[in-house]
């Protein structure tokens, strides 16, 4: 089957996207990858802390989605929060396999901005290192809503949708959780250069 042309691909719901992919659309899938790949891998390198693996579960995320394409239902649920909710589960499983060990977080690569100067760069590098040991230091379910709700910008709705739990169960984990990220990090302002700020 051809490949159909696009005129404004981002003004095509992700849903019909799915669905013209199942009907052999390659370009489709190409949209889609590019539009949710960017925001799967950003979800679970926050989760995981490791890169390799957060692109492991991108990957797995994305076979998951055109597996699930021919069977897809346009209009019974968004494919972001389906494949939110994928991902999260598949970090959470690498989570619980890898318990016994730590990823030191001086072994995640920050993306380096060359805009910034040097000492900018390293203290926003303390920063991201500081925020991601905190978010690490959470149990799991409050890591997950924190990680949705305040560095992806999810609504509580999506995540209660996503995490398959109530809004009000959202809304306690994402305080609870921001009030353990402010414990952890509070005696940590003048080192992290938030002194002024």
């Amino acid at each position: 089957m051809n490949d159909m042309a696009f005129d404004d691909p981002d003004a095509i719901p992700d849903d019909a996207l799915l669905v013209l992919f199942s009907n052999g659309d390659q370009a489709a899938a190409a949209i889609l990858t590019a539009r949710l790949g960017p925001r799967v891998l950003s979800q679970a390198w926050r989760m995981l802390g490791d890169r390799a693996e957060a692109e492991d579960v991108t990957q797995e995320a994305m076979m998951r989605l055109w597996k699930i394409a021919p069977d897809w239902r346009q209009g019974e649920a968004r494919v972001t929060t389906w494949l939110y909710r994928v991902t999260a589960n598949l970090c959470t499983d690498r989570l619980r396999r890898r318990r016994g060990g730590t990823t030191d977080i001086d072994d995640v690569p920050e993306p380096a901005d060359p805009a910034k100067p040097v000492d900018e760069q390293m203290q926003q590098r303390s920063r991201m290192a500081a925020l991601q040991g905190a978010l690490d230091a959470l149990p799991d379910r409050q890591k997950q809503a924190v990680i949705l709700r305040h560095l992806e910008g999810l609504g509580n709705p999506e995540i209660a949708e996503i995490m398959e739990i109530s809004t009000e169960a959202v809304e306690s984990l994402t305080a609870r959780g921001k009030r353990a990220l402010s414990q952890i990090l509070a005696g940590r302002r003048d080192e992290l250069g938030y002194q002024d700020d």
